[in-house]
């Protein structure tokens, strides 16, 4: 049997190129205009979202795990005004799903059991907790993304 810690690095790693490959499936036919419309007058466009993933890993992963540096502005990437370019904002998404896996190739067995504590994360408490939350989490939005996506292609 293969080693735990090399198969939940395997498989962790695979799950987040998963998400970013459906973030592009979704996110690539659209237009610069279309990312950042919403196709109803309430909630989200697939560009906030994008954007809100990115800083949610940035943060989570990046700075708490990785110390990265990164601060997070969580505002801003719902209500940001001059949104940035379809491709630089995939861009961004892609370097960040390269840091996540990056940083889960790089714990050993004993990192997943590390303490970990994070402003508005009071659930997870070790390592292996966050990476799997931010993983539910970011798929989560992908489900959202599918759904603007399909409404957006109607319009």
């Amino acid at each position: 049997m293969a080693d735990l810690a090399q198969t939940i690095s395997e498989d962790l790693a695979a799950y987040y190129e998963m998400v970013k490959g459906q973030v592009h499936r979704w996110s690539d036919s659209l237009t610069t205009e279309q990312l950042w419309r919403k196709p109803y007058p309430y909630g989200n466009t697939v560009g906030h979202l994008v954007l809100h993933v990115t800083g949610n890993l940035n943060y989570y992963i990046g700075a708490r795990v990785a110390k990265t540096g990164y601060v997070r502005d969580r505002d801003r990437e719902f209500t940001e005004k001059q949104p940035p370019h379809k491709d630089e904002a995939l861009q961004a998404f892609d370097r960040t799903i390269a840091m996540v896996v990056a940083t889960i190739q790089k714990q050993r067995a004993e990192d997943w059991g590390k303490a970990y504590t994070a402003d508005r994360e009071p659930e997870a408490e070790d390592r292996f907790q966050i990476f799997v939350r931010c993983a539910g989490h970011a798929y989560h939005h992908v489900g959202q993304i599918v759904y603007l996506s399909r409404e957006l292609a109607r319009t």
